[in-house]
């Protein structure tokens, strides 16, 4: 990190789906003259990686919800293929799934959104140099696990759930919709939504994860 005196610039690529979030991002970690150069930015993961290769960053800031390659993947696609490149989540998800899957793909540090600019700095600083950061709230979660105690909290909202369990019964995108009083395209925005929270590609995935975390529970008789 130093040269003849002068720190070597931490070179950061973010990666979130949001351009207006990127921007700040940018600003908010280029600013005070802190010892880091963003050399890219980028919305999905699938880019991610092919910038990651053209670019060389030391630390990419990687969103978790994005389209098509999502930032778990991507995470374990960079650390596989690059493994000299750390990785930094950062998201507005501090539950417990998120965290052990993005830890367990290679991410040296896990991050909220709503980190303070001289914080996150830091964290990119010391990420690069080989330490690992977590926010305060994920920190919790990853002694809980470790510690054994039981994690409870489901990431599916209530109505996510109701649409999962029917899923779960074999119910149709219109039968769901009919039985909760919603149109069909909520039930396929909702399916989406479960698919992404769970890390999953259908909903076959989606029920046998929620059913071995105590998420959702199949009715007898239905």
């Amino acid at each position: 990190m130093e040269n003849r005196g002068s720190p070597t610039p931490v070179r950061v690529l973010i990666v979130d789906d949001h351009p207006i979030f990127r921007a700040g991002l940018r600003e908010r970690l280029e600013s005070l003259d802190a010892p880091i150069e963003v050399v890219g930015e980028t919305g999905d993961g699938a880019t991610a990686r092919s910038m990651t290769a053209a670019l060389s960053p030391d630390v990419v800031l990687m969103d978790i919800s994005m389209p098509g390659i999502n930032g778990i993947e991507a995470t374990r696609i960079i650390r596989a293929e690059f493994p000299e490149v750390e990785v930094v989540i950062l998201s507005v998800y501090d539950d417990d799934q998120y965290v052990h899957a993005a830890l367990e793909a290679g991410a040296s540090g896990y991050l909220l959104k709503t980190v303070e600019a001289g914080e996150l700095r830091e964290a990119v600083i010391r990420v690069a140099s080989g330490e690992s950061v977590l926010s305060p709230s994920v920190a919790r979660t990853v002694l809980a696990r470790l510690s054994g105690a039981p994690s409870t909290s489901s990431p599916l909202s209530d109505r996510e759930r109701q649409v999962l369990e029917l899923a779960a019964h074999g119910a149709s995108n219109k039968s769901i919709a009919k039985d909760l009083l919603l149109s069909t395209r909520t039930v396929e925005a909702h399916l989406r939504n479960i698919f992404e929270k769970l890390g999953v590609a259908s909903r076959t995935e989606a029920v046998t994860e929620a059913m071995r975390h105590e998420w959702i529970r199949l009715a007898d008789g239905r």
